[in-house]
């Protein structure tokens, strides 16, 4: 006699939702009736990999400000647009502390030199935007999600150069620069907000001493997380993961990852790994990624800062971020031997190709970097201009939702903390390909097709298929949920 559930006949709910050159954002497009299949994704629930975070954007001063500057309407869009359940549901953000780039101004939150003890520390130069906005945030999250922070420089009077701008933290101040994490954290708990991770410094390797910077060598800030940094967080009760180094992919991220990961004693206060996206407009190193991974197999990668960068925004222009004429700031300043990483680009596909290459090459989570900044990429005290998935203008009250908002949304809202990356065997290697389970059991099956010809795939899950078909130029989340009737 046949058992209940062999009697049962096994049905693929298929949801697919698209962003195409075409016009399609995030659009639910339904499965096809396409006869004619050209190509098939067979999808492996048994061969796991790495654990999800999360997927998100970054508070930033310059985009909290702006939101400040927008109508109470907009502004609420907006925050819903990215954390609201019928938004893309980031569930893990970044912000900076100290200022940036991206701040109005350079502040710090103890200007009291010498003030070894930290008796006038506070954050209230947080609390006009960047406080406001991550409440906003919390308020609409269902949820909820996490934060990293990261300190683009101690304040000057810490360093040896006495400067925003490079130097290094002078050994003397060791111990006051992990309390002043240390206070920041609780300042912020206090606030309401708890932070889940920090990096130890953005870019120790430097960013040509154009704005906050602040230099270490892989020994220098491995000694600093091993000695001061880690123990005093753990003294003080602060359950926070430590990303080490923050900076760009490729055989330097590989020289870090031999530093950090000696040893037990070298590692033992590290979490993971945070990255940068800057080396490459299209290489996303995968080589230097499963070399991390396999210096430290339970060790995090996090990717903690991407964007459009060297570019003012193109308003309400959704072809060109499709298109191959964007730049980076190496297509003008990378050494002669490296312009070979930088060509033009497509924004869609840069951000799109980067997140799925991370996802298939042990990354856990990947953030964005502004959420919002206006028409000029900005504001920005240094004039850096870049491009943010949502542009306004605050003196009409307009909101531009570029494709870089939708891409986003195909991972962020589909793929939740706790996914689990999956097998998948591709036969069309022109698609990039991508797949994870979330804790309920659905997958998300991510598909990028850059070609200039439509694709019908059929999609095989244990003994169940389906087919769908992916436009020319276009991005697809498939969510596939089994069920037996």
């Amino acid at each position: 006699m046949l058992s209940v559930v062999n009697t049962l006949q096994a049905q693929l709910n298929t949801e697919v939702y698209e962003t195409s050159a075409n016009g399609n954002k995030l659009s639910n497009i339904g499965t096809s009736t396409n006869t004619q299949v050209t190509c098939e994704i067979k999808i492996l629930p048994t061969q796991k990999f790495q654990t999800f975070v999360g997927f998100g954007g970054s508070f930033t001063e310059a985009s909290a400000y702006l939101l400040n500057k927008m109508s109470a309407t907009k502004r609420a869009e907006i925050i819903e647009a990215y954390f609201g359940e019928t938004g893309a549901r980031y569930s893990l953000t970044r912000t900076h502390i100290n200022s940036c780039d991206f701040s109005l101004g350079q502040y710090s939150y103890a200007p009291i030199a010498d003030d070894k003890e930290l008796k006038h520390f506070s954050i209230a130069p947080d609390s006009d935007d960047i406080i406001p906005m991550i409440k906003a945030a919390k308020s609409v999250s269902k949820e909820g999600f996490k934060i990293i922070s990261s300190p683009w420089t101690a304040p000057p009077w810490m360093k040896d150069n006495k400067d925003w701008r490079g130097g290094k933290l002078l050994p003397k101040y060791y111990d006051t620069w992990a309390l002043y994490f240390s206070k920041y954290l609780t300042a912020y708990r206090n606030e309401g907000i708890d932070i889940w991770g920090i990096t130890v410094e953005n870019e120790p390797l430097g960013c040509g001493n154009n704005w906050e910077s602040m230099h270490y060598s892989p020994q220098e800030m491995t000694n600093f997380v091993s000695k001061h940094l880690g123990k005093k967080l753990a003294d003080d009760g602060h359950k926070v993961k430590i990303l080490g180094y923050d900076q760009n992919r490729g055989e330097e991220l590989q020289k870090w990852a031999d530093v950090m990961y000696a040893n037990d004693e070298s590692s033992k206060y590290y979490d993971g790994m945070a990255i940068h996206w800057y080396a490459s407009t299209y290489d996303w190193f995968p080589a230097s990624l499963q070399y991390t991974h396999k210096a430290a197999p339970n060790k995090l990668i996090i990717q903690t800062e991407a964007c459009i960068d060297s570019e003012i925004p193109h308003w309400n222009d959704d072809a060109w971020y499709w298109k191959k004429e964007a730049t980076d700031w190496g297509w003008d300043w990378a050494a002669e031997n490296e312009k070979y990483l930088h060509p033009k680009y497509a924004p869609v596909y840069r951000y799109a190709a980067d997140i799925i290459g991370c996802m298939n090459n042990w990354v856990n989570g990947w953030v964005d970097w502004n959420m919002v900044l206006d028409k000029q990429g900005g504001p920005n005290w240094f004039k850096n201009w870049c491009i943010a998935p949502v542009i306004v203008d605050p003196n009409s009250d307009e909101v531009y939702y570029t494709p870089l908002y939708y891409v986003m949304a195909h991972f962020s809202k589909f793929i939740r903390p706790g996914a689990v990356r999956i097998g998948f065997e591709n036969t069309d290697p022109k698609l990039m390909v991508t797949a994870a389970q979330n804790p309920d059991g659905s997958i998300a099956l991510i598909i990028l097709n850059k070609e200039s010809t439509a694709r019908n795939i059929k999609i095989k899950l244990h003994d169940t298929e389906t087919k769908i078909s992916i436009r020319a130029e276009a991005l697809q989340t498939i969510v596939l949920r089994t069920t037996n009737e």
